[in-house]
């Protein structure tokens, strides 16, 4: 297969393997990649596993046409990507290992042989010349293993990204590409999230047009949607709204509990409900489960004063993937010392970010009409976020919308008659209380401000704390004439046909322009209020708090300078004119502080 005119796919298809890693059912079997790039000199691109020697040396004899391969690059040591190091040498022993140095090590330790006379040791931002393609290196450390180098051919722009982006199953099938590399993520990079971050931070100055994997198919179109899983997988946020149910149960009263919160949840809103049964589904799509949706129930018995083993099992695999930002709620059954939920609570204190329900359902031994009533309960209060945004069930006119403005941030959503915008604004404030008028004043050189100018007519969306990094990125430093801000989502639309997010807010108002003022820098719009939902109770997201936790901390070492208070921006230079404007941000110099 040719990925482009110098580079061809050389890796096999197994059919015979039932368990990946040991314990990852795989259906649809696995793919082992590797690749060869043609110049004037010829790069092998990982090795694949063992039992497929000689269909892979046969495949690389084939491409080449009685050429040699000059190096063998190696970016992975798992046995699935280098059990053949050695054959490849003895096969073509003029050949140069390519590898860093912990992969070297481990080349000792699983051949005896570190490859000391034929082998570059290479780091990060080395490069290596084949005469027309140039291979620049990237550490990839923990993304899954200590070792990891990713490579970026700067002639064709395409990255070859080691273990990142790969799937279960062989190419030969044709599967949904975000399920099965959803799947294999969580389980096996999952608890690798900061660094996947890192790697997607590098990457993202890089040039790519297409991306070669060590499983799964080579991704060479719409490369954005990639790109934005793997950034919501390795930051821990939810990617699907909807519940997820995982319960045991031995008799099957709990699982009766579980298919009557299950039915209340679809009746209350919730867009999709997933139930699993622990003892008798896929434990690893259970995870990935936990893992793409916002909420999590766990629904199990107490058992030798404990809980039920595949519960246990279950608990252990979230905390060990880093399981966090979500919310949880608990369904436990006890005959006459219920503990269940008390063990569940314990085993997940080292999780970060989780929201525990007020409402919770305890049975004893079998549902009754109170714990029926405590079923409801926690069905509404999982749901009240999905009731507050379908129009059929929401109250519009919940002024207690309002005790969510402070001084906090918000993302103000807009629509230019092409396409709908938002941005971030910190300054909303309630002015009257008879009638109600809201005051919103935002940056002149903001394209939101042309924009409400014409139309009259915004949502402000009180952003809450569960507000990652990612939502300012997305509405603060970019500008909605150039791109467009909601690309990719399915956004929800108020009765003013505006949007409002579907996420990391708990109130918004959609507000009629009935004055303006014009304040130099910015300007101000007095408003009525035409419609205010609250969606949840969660905290709002304060000045204070996105400083303190949200907003990453600028790497101001050995610099000299400004930095920008607002989003990190570092200004290098003796002295910041008084007319400057970040970037980023487009705050003014009286927003940036000294580096000191």
């Amino acid at each position: 297969m040719n990925v482009t005119k110098d580079i061809f796919y050389v890796g096999v298809n197994d059919h015979n393997i039932d368990l990946f890693e040991g314990q990852y059912v795989v259906p649809n079997g696995m793919a082992y990649n590797s690749y060869v790039i043609v110049d004037e000199k010829i790069a092998v691109m990982d090795t694949v596993d063992a039992s497929f020697t000689h269909q892979w040396l046969d495949n690389i004899e084939n491409v080449l046409g009685g050429r040699k391969p000059d190096y063998l690059v190696v970016q992975h040591m798992e046995p699935d990507h280098s059990a053949n190091i050695l054959n490849f040498m003895k096969a073509y022993p003029d050949a140069v290992v390519v590898s860093s140095a912990k992969a070297f090590v481990m080349m000792k330790n699983f051949f005896g042989n570190d490859f000391s006379d034929n082998r570059i040791v290479i780091g990060e931002g080395d490069t290596l010349s084949l005469g027309r393609h140039t291979l620049t290196f990237v550490t990839a450390p923990m993304v899954h293993w200590p070792e990891v180098i990713v490579t970026y051919d700067s002639l064709d722009k395409v990255l070859f990204s080691a273990d990142g982006f790969g799937k279960f199953g062989a190419l030969d099938v044709n599967e949904d590409w975000a399920c099965e590399a959803r799947r294999y993520y969580i389980g096996i990079v999952g608890k690798y999230g900061a660094q996947v971050q890192g790697l997607l931070k590098k990457a993202a100055g890089l040039d790519i047009e297409i991306i070669c994997p060590l499983h799964g198919p080579v991704l060479s179109e719409n490369l954005g949607y990639y790109l934005n899983l793997y950034n919501i997988w390795s930051s821990y946020d939810v990617e699907t709204e909807g519940i997820v149910i995982a319960y045991t149960s031995v008799y099957g009263n709990t699982k009766k509990a579980v298919m009557q919160l299950a039915e209340k949840l679809k009746a209350n809103g919730c867009p999709k409900v997933v139930v699993n049964d622990l003892a008798r589904c896929d434990m690893a799509e259970a995870v990935e489960d936990a893992f793409r949706y916002g909420k999590l129930v766990l629904a199990t018995t107490t058992y030798n004063a404990e809980i039920f083993p595949f519960m246990r099992e279950f608990i252990n695999h979230l905390t060990e993937r880093n399981f966090r930002n979500r919310t949880v709620a608990f369904i436990e059954n006890g005959s006459w010392a219920p503990q269940a939920t008390k063990v569940m609570k314990r085993m997940l204190e080292k999780c970060v970010n989780l929201k525990y329900t007020e409402n919770g359902v305890k049975i004893m031994s079998a549902l009754n009409e109170e714990s029926s009533a405590q079923v409801d309960a926690l069905a509404k209060e999982l749901c009240m976020e999905y009731l507050a945004q379908q129009d059929e069930t929401a109250n519009k006119n919940d002024m207690n919308a309002l005790s969510n403005i402070g001084y906090g941030l918000y993302v103000v959503t807009s629509n230019d008659g092409k396409k709908d915008n938002g941005l971030i604004v910190n300054t909303v404030t309630q002015v009257s209380e008879n009638p109600t008028k809201i005051a919103v004043t935002i940056n002149k050189q903001n394209y939101s401000h042309h924009v409400i100018k014409q139309t009259g007519i915004m949502n402000v969306n009180c952003l809450s704390e569960s507000a990652p990094f990612a939502v300012f990125e997305c509405f603060g430093f970019r500008s909605g004439r150039n791109v467009n801000k909601f690309e990719g989502c399915e956004p929800l639309h108020s009765d003013n046909g505006l949007i409002f997010l579907p996420r990391h807010i708990n109130a918004f108002m959609s507000l009629k322009v009935e004055q303006y003022v014009d304040l130099g820098s910015h300007g101000m719009f007095i408003c009525e209020i035409t419609e205010a939902r609250v969606i949840n109770d969660e905290k709002s997201m304060t000045y204070a708090y996105y400083h303190e936790n949200v907003k990453p901390k600028p790497d101001t070492q050995g610099k000299k300078g400004y930095v920008c208070k607002i989003c990190g921006f570092i200004y290098e230079g003796e002295e910041l004119p008084d007319d400057f404007i970040c970037p980023l941000c487009k705050h003014g110099a009286a927003d940036f502080e000294p580096i000191v």
